[in-house]
């Protein structure tokens, strides 16, 4: 970064600094200090510089010299940011700890890519070749399972003078076009959305291998998704499934104000992990982003915005990224801290006025697009929230779901009676389902929507049932409903609970899915059958296929233990006189 003009501090309040004798423009990067804290200008007041500072301001003191750089806070793009782990503002963690421990000392920069390590690059342009901003001009394997393909920046567009191909540093220059320098890198500035051809329709779901949100509440690539939860709920487990196991190309994993441990979790686990279509590790996909609760609250705020940079970039590659952000509570906390210390007029529960507005900013940067090089991209968001006491009417929630068109609503209850995921069926809901319908037909079966539908219905009637049984016991009911609430726990118990840390029912792709669906679809049918034709519930309750088909989910050989459930399933039942049967 240049450096321009030097100004002084004036006044200090916790992570927010005014200061005198600058004169730089909105979202500037100053550096604040004799330690040269780094700082975003968020506020012109006269000739006074309202600066949020990204570090910890304690021992500074006003009359210290402040120097403005004249550039937005930028991140930096190119091969190298493949398995790495940054802070809020890019800055390498594991390089600042090798440095000087685990404690980062104040005002220490580094480059968020290595500048010593060389890249083979292969031109896929030649000299003479018109180029325009966005379009590939070569790639570099950054990864096992990744190919890089390099950009020219957005804003570079004539005839490429030169190219070359070999071994290369990302500051390294690579070729020109119309005298400017091409390099493996480029930067860009985090509040400023990368450019796109057009937005496309959300009609390809990103398949999650959860199946109570691909089966009952998918959502598309480049959708939004919302998971609420009180503490204890399984938000981070959740956010941890999605990042290991969603059929995205690519992984944006930020940990905006997460405890210190859930990230460690993430950091130790992303490594071991295998990715189910390649087998490469599924580090090798992801960007981690740490921004623990105890490092400083203006960095939170960053973090969101660098994070979702780094997706776009992948996005105008060509690829589908997932981007997961927990939480945007804590990313909203630093935002009503900062505006407190701005004496500005807090909203709702002292939230700032404009929380709604950079809510909507952050989520509307998602999307499925064509880029500027033709390609297909997609950036899927899925924003954690952590309402205080569960409570779901407080500000972000609700401003979220305003924005998001999947909620996937965690519940205390589910949880304190150990059903994970603890994803409420009854009040979560996806926008999404029409636009897959034609999607899941195609790809999955032409059954599945009523599968779909089948199983909502008999989870609702349950609901209603449960008011009943509560009064007189399930003894009490009718023959019928009684099958209706053994149904309802087969769904539950054998389909909708997920174990995250089994081997095998970790994940679980559409094909088992649907099986798994269609085969507890048929138990219920012929259950009520049997009912209807004289036979007991108490005969129905004690069959041992229902206990087969809750295993075959932990199985390794899947279909060899739902064919073998299946089996012994129509044997039962046909000494009940059920006969019929569609499978």
């Amino acid at each position: 970064m240049t450096t321009h003009a030097q100004g002084e501090i004036h006044r200090i309040a916790g992570p927010v600094v005014t200061v005198t004798g600058i004169n730089p423009r909105m979202y500037d990067v100053v550096l604040i200090g004799d330690l040269k804290l780094m700082g975003e200008v968020i506020q012109l007041t006269g000739e006074k510089s309202i600066v949020q500072v990204y570090e910890d301001t304690s021992g500074i003191k006003p009359g210290e010299p402040v120097v403005a750089t004249g550039a937005p806070l930028l991140v930096e793009l190119g091969p190298g940011l493949l398995t790495s782990i940054y802070d809020g503002i890019q800055r390498p963690l594991p390089i600042l700890r090798d440095k000087m421990g685990d404690f980062i000392a104040r005002g220490i920069m580094e480059p968020g890519l290595n500048r010593t390590k060389k890249w083979k690059f292969v031109p896929t342009v030649k000299k003479g070749e018109n180029t325009q901003g966005g379009s590939i001009i070569g790639t570099v394997q950054e990864t096992h399972d990744i190919e890089h393909r390099v950009l020219t920046p957005p804003d570079i567009t004539g005839t490429i003078q030169d190219i070359h191909e070999g071994s290369f540093t990302v500051d390294d220059i690579i070729g020109h076009v119309n005298g400017k320098p091409l390099m493996l890198m480029q930067r860009w500035p985090v509040r400023m959305p990368r450019p796109f051809k057009q937005k496309l329709m959300p009609d390809i779901p990103l398949i999650t291998g959860q199946r109570i949100l691909d089966a009952l509440f998918p959502i598309a690539k480049g959708g939004t998704a919302c998971i609420p939860g009180g503490f204890g709920t399984g938000k981070t487990v959740m956010q941890h499934q999605l990042a290991k196991w969603s059929d995205a190309d690519i992984v944006v994993y930020i940990g905006c104000g997460d405890r210190g441990n859930e990230m460690t979790e993430v950091l130790t686990e992303c490594p071991e992990l295998k990715n189910p279509k390649t087998g490469a590790p599924l580090m090798e996909r992801t960007v981690l982003i740490a921004n623990t609760s105890n490092m400083p609250v203006a960095a939170r705020e960053a973090s969101v915005y660098t994070g979702i940079t780094i997706a776009e970039y992948y996005r105008d590659m060509g690829y589908g990224i997932s981007l997961m952000a927990d939480s945007t509570s804590r990313w909203a906390e630093a935002m009503r801290e900062i505006s407190s210390r701005l004496e500005e007029m807090p909203g709702e529960e002292g939230y700032p006025a404009y929380l709604a507005t950079k809510l909507a900013a952050f989520y509307e940067r998602s999307g499925r697009v064509t880029t500027l090089n033709e390609k297909e991209g997609s950036i899927t968001v899925i924003g954690a929230v952590s309402p205080p006491g569960a409570d779901f009417s407080e500000p972000i929630t609700q401003n979220t779901l305003r924005m998001v068109k999947v909620f996937w609503a965690l519940d205390t209850n589910l949880a304190h009676r150990r059903h994970f995921p603890a994803i409420n069926w009854l009040t979560s809901y996806s926008f999404y389902l029409n636009t897959l319908e034609n999607w899941f037909e195609n790809y999955v079966s032409p059954e599945w929507k009523d599968l779909r539908v089948k199983a909502m219905e008999i989870l609702q009637k349950e609901a209603e049932l449960q008011e009943i049984v509560q009064l007189i016991g399930s003894d009490a009911l009718p023959e019928k409903e009684q099958i209706t609430l053994e149904f309802a726990r087969a769904i539950r118990e054998i389909f909708l609970q997920q174990h995250a840390g089994h081997d095998v029912d970790s994940y679980c792709s559409i094909e088992k899915q649907y099986k798994l669906l269609k085969a507890i679809m048929e138990y219920g049918n012929a259950a009520y059958k049997a009912i209807e034709i004289g036979a007991q519930v108490a005969d129905i309750l004690k069959m041992k296929s229902r206990d087969l088909l809750a295993n075959a989910k932990f199985e390794k050989d899947f279909e060899k233990y739902l064919k073998k459930a299946i089996t012994e399933m129509k044997k039962e039942f046909q000494t009940m006189g059920v006969e019929a049967m569609s499978w």
